[in-house]
């Protein structure tokens, strides 16, 4: 009877999971890759691979230095 009463529950917790993705606005792709391109284009002054980093301190890609001791 346990098996079939968390079954029961998976279910119904699935069931619940679809509904939730059912009842999301939508939009068409064509207008989704509308708006990315227009949000990209709104921030590439603030994107840091595009630009540049204002130092080489920020910059997380830079070569790290090691230690050597001689």
């Amino acid at each position: 009877m346990d098996i079939m009463a968390s079954n029961l529950i998976t279910q119904r917790a699935i069931v619940d999971q679809l509904r939730r993705e059912a009842s999301m606005q939508r939009i068409m792709v064509s207008q989704a890759c509308v708006d990315i391109v227009k949000y990209v284009t709104e921030h590439e002054q603030e994107d840091c691979l595009l630009v540049g980093f204002s130092s080489q301190k920020v910059n997380p890609f830079r070569e790290k230095s090691s230690c050597t001791l001689l």
